[in-house]
């Protein structure tokens, strides 16, 4: 009856627009966007409003009109089909829109593309904190650009990405969806992220806005500590950078509170921060649930009722969780003027508008089948995983291996023959896509050397029983892999036993389980150990620093994972990684990011102390990471020979060139990422020691020289003074250059008038 009646009204409005003879404004596609916005406004019932604020979950082709119900929502996700069943179903549920709803709104179909499509079988790149390591902000908007394509064939016009938050509390689960914890680094990914989706007319999300990855005790949702100079001067750095140069269409809220403001339910944060000072002009997506935990989590609005007229109000215009169907009520009731719902339906429709989704709105399923997973994004996954892995300790040249020294190979641990995708990957816990290291040795060295095989322990437990087993597989072997680490999988796909991800927090920083017992065994035949840590974030390893003969890290690198630390192992491939996220000496050691204050890590602290002789402050230890940020080791090497600044005189307004020239003085051909980092000698407010203000990656020829010039615009030197006013102050600053943040070759000062 509901599917009979909708059909009477949808002929009724025909036929009464075929009397005028006139079709309505909104429908032209030459019209300019606002009038066809305002034309489509004055139609709508509040019902039909209210639907555009809301989010409605796609479902199998069979049951759109079940779903949906004659109803146009705002936005839409799928996130469990193959790619080709997706197409189909989106481009069958946009006809729905077009054809069984009362004016014909599309909806915006949305999937998170973090490290690519979440839809069953699209490829599997290298996820976000991977694509920070590689220091390549080219090769991550290639990436999105082939996302891209797999996207728009499948029908889909947003993506909930790229995530800007900054990884300053490595007990979050959710490090391995950032890209480090630079606020530059940051930004100038997130920016190559947005472009390559904006070529398919795709648009992004960043988020969290705003503060959201440094919870209290790194528990996620956990509320953010600080004030208003380190909010403008860190946490939303990277928000103004890519807002400013990409103009992204929607921006994704936090579910946590900043200083004890729940930010989704804040007019400042939302309204007067985000659109009149960062310049944003598209519309606000609630986190899910982000709206009705102001009601259940924080205990900022009474009822669920007040959640949602606090969020609107604030400036959330599309809402995720079911808070927003009490509006209706609400405006009868006049505790609501229906003003703010006119404004958000506004943004939202905009939107539509400009992504011309009223025009075009349909995926392509026929070309599903050509675009997604081609051979050729499969060769760019490994090109990106091959650049993002860090080779951090590599004693007496061990690596990479010579092939011919070795008779048998033993390949040990929990991350030995498991593929681990991330957070935010249509794979499961259990999954058999992609390559496993174990897998990618036997394709590299064949039959030419053997390949002992044993998991030792698992990566969560206190099971030691397997460990034996390991030690006789390393006995009988000449050299040992091990891979140790964490696991984690898309939260909604039921992962088991997660040790880093979306909702799984660590309380300690150290290997869980029992994969310490196991290196330490391993150490005790004498074997030369190789360890590989396949991870979604930094873990406090002293033991492997001063005991394992080489360590080769790699964040969550896609589906060609394996393929690439067997290439990077047997010296195929030379690894060009750089530390994103310093490396802690301990639990207690954290927060140790590089870009600290001079009052937090150096003078007056005494040298440090050990065990057997305690000393002041860090009694047993010292406050430095293991390795820091910028760092990672080449199987080449490189020198850096000269140095020369455009000018040391410069105004606040002007602009620094900075010419460097590095030589490869190894045998080999490698990749080099040349760091600037910048330090104000004497500042009215405390500014770190160091801040990344800009870098390239460069390939330089075994022997060969190259010389790259990066560009430090003043603007870059600016705080937020006692007046909290953004100024460049007048004095001196080091121009630092190097290899790492603690790796500087050359040091030069510039005075700014």
């Amino acid at each position: 009856m509901k599917k009979y009646l909708i059909t009477i009204s949808i002929a009724l409005a025909a036929t009464s627009l075929s009397a005028t003879g006139a079709m309505p404004l909104y429908k032209d596609a030459s019209a300019p966007v606002q009038q066809r916005v305002d034309d489509l406004l004055s139609r709508m019932t509040l019902q039909e409003k209210i639907d555009q604020l809301q989010n409605r979950a796609s479902g199998k082709l069979e049951d759109i009109d079940k779903i949906f119900a004659g109803r146009s929502f705002g936005t839409t996700h799928e996130m469990s089909m193959p790619a080709f069943d997706c197409a189909v179903m989106y481009r069958a549920l946009q006809t729905y829109m077009k054809t069984n709803t009362r004016l014909g709104i599309p909806v915006l179909t949305s999937a998170e593309g973090i490290e690519g499509i979440l839809q069953n079988g699209c490829t599997i790149f290298p996820h976000a904190l991977a694509q920070g390591s590689t220091f390549n902000p080219s090769l991550v908007r290639q990436m999105t650009r082939a996302a891209g394509e797999e996207a728009r064939a499948i029908g889909i016009h947003q993506i909930l990405s790229p995530v800007l938050d900054i990884a300053r509390e490595l007990r979050w689960g959710r490090v391995e969806e950032t890209y480090g914890e630079d606020p530059y680094l940051i930004a100038r990914m997130g920016e190559a992220f947005i472009e390559g989706y904006q070529e398919y007319d795709i648009t992004c999300m960043p988020k969290h806005f705003v503060a959201h990855g440094t919870p209290a005790g790194g528990l996620n949702c956990a509320g953010v500590s600080g004030g208003e100079r380190e909010l403008r001067s860190l946490y939303l750095y990277p928000f103004e950078k890519v807002i400013r140069s990409t103009a992204p269409m929607a921006v994704m809220t936090c579910y946590s509170a900043y200083d004890g403001v729940p930010v989704t339910g804040s007019y400042y944060y939302m309204t007067e921060l985000l659109r009149g000072e960062l310049g944003f002009d598209g519309y606000v997506y609630s986190d899910w649930g982000s709206v009705e935990r102001l009601h259940t989590f924080h205990r900022a609005a009474a009822t669920r009722e007040e959640a949602a007229k606090m969020a609107l109000e604030a400036g959330v215009d599309l809402n995720i969780d079911s808070s927003y169907e009490t509006l209706e009520k609400m405006v009868a009731d006049g505790r609501l003027d229906e003003k703010y719902i006119d404004r958000a339906v506004r943004r939202i429709l905009t939107v539509k508008f400009r992504l011309g989704l009223f025009d075009a709105p349909y995926g392509d399923p026929e070309q599903v089948k050509k675009v997604v997973r081609s051979k050729e994004k499969i060769a760019l996954s490994k090109a990106i995983a091959d650049e993002s892995a860090i080779l951090l300790e590599n004693k007496n040249g061990i690596l990479p291996l010579d092939i011919t020294r070795y008779k048998s190979i033993a390949v040990i641990g929990p991350n030995a023959d498991q593929t681990v995708m991330g957070d935010y990957s249509w794979t499961t816990s259990d999954t058999d896509e992609g390559i496993t290291l174990l897998q990618g040795l036997k394709n590299v060295v064949g039959d030419r050397v053997a390949i002992n095989y044993a998991q030792g322990c698992d990566w969560w437990s206190r099971d030691k029983s397997k460990i034996a087993e390991a030690v006789e597989v390393a006995r009988r072997s000449d050299i040992a892999i091990v891979a140790i680490g964490t696991r984690s999988t898309y939260l909604g796909r039921s992962p088991r036993y997660s040790t880093s991800g979306e909702g799984f927090d660590l309380s300690s920083l150290e290997l869980p389980g029992e994969q310490l017992t196991l290196l330490k065994e391993i150490k005790k035949t004498g074997k030369p150990l190789i360890v590989v840590f396949i991870a979604g974030k930094p873990l406090a390893m002293p033991w492997v620093k001063e005991n394992a003969d080489a360590l080769l890290v790699q964040w969550y690198a896609g589906e060609q994972q394996g393929n690439t630390l067997a290439d990077i192992l047997t010296g195929k491939v030379n690894p060009s990684g750089k530390v994103n996220v310093s490396f802690p000496r301990s639990t207690g050691n954290t927060p140790c990011f590089y870009n600290h204050y001079v009052t937090d890590r150096e003078e007056p602290f005494d040298q440090p102390g050990t065990p057997d002789e305690p000393k002041g402050h860090y009694i047993f230890d010292k406050p430095d990471p293991l390795w820091n940020f910028g760092y990672g080791l080449s199987y080449t090497t490189f020198r850096y020979t000269g140095c020369v600044l455009s000018d040391t005189l410069l105004t606040a307004d002007g602009i620094l060139k900075v010419k460097v020239t590095v030589e490869n003085t190894g045998k080999r051909d490698g990749k080099e990422v040349v760091q600037l980092y910048v330090r104000d000698k004497i500042s009215t407010v405390a500014t770190p020691v160091q801040q990344l203000k800009a870098f390239d990656k460069i390939s330089v020829e075994a022997g060969g020289t190259k010389t790259v010039e990066l560009t430090l615009p003043l603007s870059e030197l600016a705080l937020y003074n006692t007046r909290m006013q953004k100024v460049v102050e007048p004095g001196e600053f080091e121009i630092q250059v190097g290899s790492a943040s603690d790796q500087i070759h050359f040091v030069r000062t510039i005075i700014v008038r």
